[in-house]
Parts: structure tokens; C-alpha cells; sequence
């Protein structure tokens, strides 16, 4: 199976393949259009794409790397041979689109990778593929911090440390610092056998928040490794919304209902699928994109 990678601008999908051979990542061009036109419909703007590629065919400019060799899902639900852009195409895809809507769209296609989230979620990839997930003590705060001190090396210079200060996101204050080794130490003896029981840990170490920055992208790869050794089950996180999500984990400090039956309708024993950890991994990021 190849690689595949999901990015996220405004909220739209916009899907790559990795090409072993060049070394080199394909975007699926209908994505894009759908990307810079805040288009729903996957037919219109499959329409679009075609009506603008010869367009500029016209006009002298030629996609040369415009492929048929890779397959993205159609909204049928098979997966389809499309069109596919390299990254020097999809910039002159977007210098030459026909109004300015693409020049938003050129910038974080250009800077995003850049980033210390672009960089985390490649190191994020490494950490899946590597196998060092499977050397790990579930369910333990080592191997929280593992996790953490991965994603973000040489990035936070606090990687897989416990932060020492209190921090505040949106108005909530999370545990505070000087009770936090304590608290850690508690979650870390909770029971872990059921899903009901993993869900509530899972939920405790969101709230205590350990590391200055990263917990939620570092606690859901944490969250998957409990459920893959204790049930043999992990979460299909490209079927739970995100604003979904944000919201039952906001309601979940008093009432942890919700997040448990997204995470139990998202469930899946694809362990071994590379494709379902990716994903994962594309939209675990995408969580923390602010809107």
C-alpha cells in the first residue's frame, strides 16, 4: 500500500500520495480546487479542475506532471484512479488560478511543512513506522513522555519533559504545577482493562496536561497504544469531526459521555493497517489547527 498523507486547509481535505520512486509527495488536484474554492461538492469541483486545466493548457501553461498513476477515493467510496500534482506544480497551479483565492491557499501550501507542527507530525510518521511504539509500556507516564520527547525534539527545547509551571488554555486552567507529579502518579495506577476504563484515564491525563505544549497530539498516539495492547482495538480518528471532538473533550473535565461514544462509534481492529495510523496521525494535527 502506498503512503498516503491527508493536509488540511480551511477545514477541506487535501490528500497526497508518496511516491517511493521520486521521492517525492503527488496532491490530488481536485483536493486542491476543493481547497481554494471552499467548494462541498466533489463533483463540481471535479468539473472545475477538468474546465481549468484546459485553461491554462490553453494559455501555455502546462501541468507536466498531471498523472493518472494513483488512486484517491471517490465520493462513491471506490478508489479511483485522478489527476495528481507534484509540489512545483501545485505553486504554479495556484500562481496562475484565475482569481486571487489561491494566494492564501500558495502560502500555507509553501510554509506549512515549515512548521513546528509540519515537522512534529513527519517525526510523528517516523515514530509509527519506526516500531519503537511497540517497545513501550502502555499506559505509563514514561512512555507518555517517550512520545512526546519525539514528535518534538529538537523543536521545544522541553520535549518529554513535565512542565513546571501552571498553564492556562481558552479561560481553564489545568493542573496546577506544583501538584502535578502527584496527579501523574495517580493517573498512571488507574485501571486500564476496559474501554470505559482507558477513556477515563485518557481523559485524566488531558486534563493535567503534563508538557508545556503538545499534549494532545502526544496523549492520542498514547491513547491508541493503550487501546491496541489492552483490546487490540485502536481509533479510526478520520471518522470523528473535529469540532466533535473539541467539544466533548472540552465537556468531557465533568461529563466524558460524549468523548466515549465518538471514540466507540471511530473503533476499529485494523491494528496492523499503516493506512489507519497515518490518517491518525493527519488528523490528530488537524485538531490543533486553529480555525
Amino acid at each position: 500500500m502506498s503512503k498516503k498523507s491527508i493536509r488540511f486547509f480551511n477545514d477541506r481535505e487535501v490528500r497526497a500520495v508518496w511516491d517511493e520512486e521520486h521521492s517525492k509527495w503527488w496532491f490530488s488536484a481536485t483536493d486542491i480546487v476543493r481547497a481554494i474554492n471552499n467548494e462541498d461538492d466533489y463533483v463540481k469541483a471535479g468539473n472545475y479542475w477538468r474546465w481549468l486545466k484546459k485553461k491554462l493548457a490553453t494559455n501555455g501553461v502546462q501541468l507536466v506532471s498531471v498523472t493518472h498513476d494513483f488512486r484517491f477515493q471517490a465520493p462513491d467510496g471506490k478508489q479511483r484512479f485522478a489527476d495528481a500534482l507534484d509540489a512545483d506544480c501545485v505553486q504554479t497551479l495556484a500562481q496562475n488560478y484565475p482569481n486571487n483565492r489561491a494566494n492564501a491557499f500558495l502560502h500555507w501550501f509553501t510554509y506549512s511543512d515549515n512548521s513546528i507542527d509540519g515537522q512534529s507530525k513527519k517525526k510523528a510518521y517516523t515514530l509509527i513506522e519506526s516500531g519503537l511504539l511497540d517497545s513501550m509500556n502502555p499506559g505509563t507516564i514514561e512512555s507518555l513522555q517517550q512520545i512526546h520527547a519525539y514528535l518534538f525534539g529538537g523543536l521545544y527545547d522541553f520535549a518529554g519533559q513535565i512542565r513546571t509551571k501552571t498553564i492556562w488554555k481558552d479561560g481553564t486552567m489545568f493542573c496546577r504545577a506544583e501538584y502535578l507529579k502527584y496527579n501523574l502518579g495517580v493517573i498512571e495506577d488507574m485501571p486500564e482493562t476496559t474501554f470505559d476504563e482507558i477513556v477515563n484515564k485518557y481523559v485524566e491525563m488531558n486534563v493535567a496536561h503534563p508538557f508545556m505544549e503538545g499534549n494532545g497530539r502526544s496523549t492520542r498516539i498514547w491513547l491508541d497504544l493503550l487501546f491496541k495492547k489492552r483490546l487490540k482495538l485502536c481509533v479510526d480518528w478520520s471518522k470523528i469531526d473535529k469540532k466533535d471532538y473539541l467539544k466533548a473533550m472540552r465537556m468531557s473535565t465533568t461529563d466524558a459521555s460524549q468523548i466515549k461514544a465518538l471514540l466507540q462509534g471511530a473503533m476499529t481492529d485494523k491494528i496492523d493497517d499503516r493506512e489507519i495510523f497515518m490518517k491518525g496521525i493527519d488528523y490528530s494535527y488537524y485538531y490543533e489547527q486553529e480555525d
